[in-house]
C-alpha cells in the first residue's frame, strides 16, 4: 500500500473504535502518540520505538513516539508532534497529519490519543537516549496481514478485554501499541472492502 492508496482508504469511512478499553478513570493522565508512516519504494513503512529501560512507565516496551500532554500544549496533535521531535528528531513540518483515533485508556492510568501522520520526506532519526532505546521501520503490509495480528482475552474486575500482540523479527509488540496498529489495520481493511465493493 502506498501513500495515495492509504489516504483513499483512510478517508472512506468515519473513524470508529474497535478497541474495548478499560474504563476511563477521573484522574487519567492524558497523552498522545504519533503513528508515523513513510513511503519507501512504493510501500508504506510504520515507525516504532522501544522505550528506554530506565523509564517509570512501560520501560522496554515497543511504542510510538509520544508522551504526556504538557500544560502549554494546544492540542493532542501538538503533543504528538512535539514528542516525536523530542524523541526521534522528526520535525513537525515534515508530517502531514491526516487524522486521529479515539482515545484509548490503559490499566496504568493513561488516556492515549493516536495521531496518524504521513512523513513527507525521509529524515535522519536521532534518538533521545533519555526516552528511546531504539527506533525501527516495519512494512505496513506485515501488519495488514491478519495472520500477523493476534489477540487473547484478559479478565480484570469481571470484565474481558482483548490484549493484542504482534511478533516481528524477534520483537514482541503488544498492549496499547498493538491495539492501535490493529485498529489502523481494521480501519484500512474495512475501507478496502467499501472501495472494492
Amino acid at each position: 500500500m502506498n501513500t495515495t492508496q492509504f489516504n483513499i482508504h483512510f478517508s472512506l469511512q468515519t473513524l470508529t473504535s474497535h478497541i474495548v478499553s478499560p474504563p476511563k478513570e477521573p484522574r487519567s493522565r492524558k497523552a498522545a502518540v504519533l503513528v508515523p508512516l513513510l513511503e519507501i519504494d512504493g510501500e508504506l513503512q510504520l515507525l516504532l520505538t522501544k522505550r528506554a529501560l530506565h523509564l517509570r512507565a512501560h520501560p522496554g516496551q515497543f511504542s510510538f513516539p509520544g508522551g504526556k500532554v504538557d500544560k502549554q500544549d494546544s492540542s493532542m496533535i501538538f503533543t504528538a508532534l512535539r514528542e516525536a521531535e523530542e524523541e526521534i528528531a522528526l520535525l513537525p513540518d515534515n508530517v502531514d497529519v491526516i487524522g486521529t483515533f479515539p482515545p484509548h485508556t490503559t490499566f496504568t492510568g493513561f488516556e492515549i490519543t493516536p495521531v496518524i501522520g504521513i512523513v513527507k520526506q525521509p529524515f535522519e532519526i536521532t534518538l533521545d537516549p533519555g526516552e528511546v532505546a531504539e527506533a525501527f521501520w516495519v512494512p505496513l503490509k506485515h501488519f495488514l496481514n491478519p495472520n500477523n495480528r493476534h489477540s487473547i482475552q484478559y479478565q480484570r474486575h469481571g470484565n474481558f478485554y482483548d490484549v493484542h500482540y504482534m511478533p516481528y523479527q524477534g520483537k514482541f509488540i503488544w498492549g496499547v501499541t498493538a491495539a492501535i496498529i490493529n485498529l489502523l489495520c481494521c480501519h484500512l481493511n474495512n475501507s478496502a472492502r467499501i472501495f472494492n465493493g
